[in-house]
């Protein structure tokens, strides 16, 4: 039997991204899914053409500029991804189960779920968290970069003027994993403190996912997995979905970036001094513009996380977690879109894994993983 073509591999699988940003696009620029590009990662052109089956839209009411208004602003970021699923009913489906993402596979169409990212959009109420699920949402980060009083986050585990939790998690945040077990909704763990991660493991009695995070071995950044974090998800059944972030897969990479640091603030700064109010759009132009100035990493760096994830954890505990359009467009060379996703399986056979080693990565762990979640609800 002649061995299958990049082609044939990528058609075999189910792909599933657990993280793409864009839900932002559609409410502060209009963008339509079948829209060019235009400086983002994903539309639904780029999508076929990677073979991308299914893909998580992050939900994420930026803290600062949302403050006092996350619920509202997740509401409004949810209505846009259901308005473009409606627009395009066509091509694509909004799904809530992994029942569905097979089913969307089967006809054809692209499935989009929904996630939401950081738990501050709850409010603290677990009333917001069951108004979510109701509306579609199938996972939650616990934090973003913030703290929110009931988990640590590791964007701010170090900052005395921030409260943090004594054990990673509250009484409260406990009840918040008890009740996402309960509705059949998984539980993010990207972005958490160490502290956290840990005692969400102890809690959940689901296996949990980190949507969007690299290995921590490979580099330093503490939004990035540590080796024994990496077994303990194994030894949980979890799964975690590496992250393309240049700041995360290359330590070159990050460190050129914490030193250019002080002068993109300085140029944030001095554009939001300069009269008008400061767009989230064009504040993400001028950090864009300024970090292009960094090379980018090679394919390779991005293909050592996976390696290494799969190494560490095992190939039962790895996927695709990319982050599109939510890093300003700093990935690794070669990876420009969703219509590159290819070029990673490439990479792993041959590196020599295996066709149903890559199915695994590509989704069929997450697969996995959401259906004993929807198994292990109350």
């Amino acid at each position: 039997m002649r061995p299958l073509t990049i082609d044939e591999v990528m058609r075999s699988a189910i792909v599933i991204d657990g993280h793409a940003d864009t839900p932002q696009r559609f409410v502060d620029e209009n963008f339509d899914l079948c829209d060019p590009l235009s400086g983002g990662n994903f539309n639904l052109e780029s999508a076929k053409r990677g073979n991308l089956g299914a893909e998580f839209f992050a939900i994420w009411a930026e803290p600062s500029r949302y403050m006092g208004q996350y619920a509202s602003r997740t509401l409004e970021l949810i209505e846009a991804v259901k308005q473009q699923a409606a627009k395009h009913a066509d091509e694509m489906e909004l799904t809530t189960s992994a029942e569905g993402i097979e089913r969307a596979h089967a006809q054809g169409k692209f499935a989009a779920l929904i996630g939401i990212e950081g738990g501050h959009s709850i409010e603290v109420s677990l009333e917001r968290l069951r108004q979510y699920y109701a509306l579609g949402a199938r996972y939650m980060t616990l934090t973003w970069n913030n703290s929110n009083g009931w988990a640590d986050s590791s964007g701010d585990i170090n900052d005395a003027s921030v409260p943090h939790t004594q054990d990673g998690l509250s009484s409260f945040g406990q009840d918040v994993v008890r009740e996402m077990n309960r509705l059949g909704m998984m539980v993010d763990v990207s972005h958490v403190a160490d502290r956290t991660f840990f005692s969400v493991l102890s809690v959940s009695r689901a296996p949990v996912i980190a949507s969007h995070s690299c290995a921590r071995a490979l580099c330093a950044s503490p939004r990035n997995i540590a080796d024994d974090m990496l077994r303990a998800m194994a030894s949980s059944g979890g799964v975690v979905m590496v992250n393309f972030y240049s700041a995360f897969v290359s330590q070159a990479y990050r460190d050129a970036l914490k030193k250019m640091q002080p002068e993109i603030d300085a140029a944030v700064s001095k554009a939001r001094a300069a009269g008008r109010a400061l767009s989230a759009v064009d504040e993400a132009k001028i950090r864009r513009g300024m970090m292009d100035r960094i090379p980018r990493p090679p394919l390779a760096a991005l293909i050592d996380h996976i390696d290494h994830v799969a190494k560490t954890a095992g190939i039962d505990h790895v996927g695709l977690g990319s982050d599109f359009d939510g890093v300003f467009g700093q990935l690794p060379e070669g990876i420009d879109s969703a219509a590159d996703l290819a070029k990673i399986t490439v990479a792993l056979m041959e590196r020599g894994y295996s066709v149903q080693e890559c199915r695994k990565v590509l989704g069929g762990n997450l697969l996995r993983v959401f259906r004993e979640v929807e198994q292990s609800k109350a």
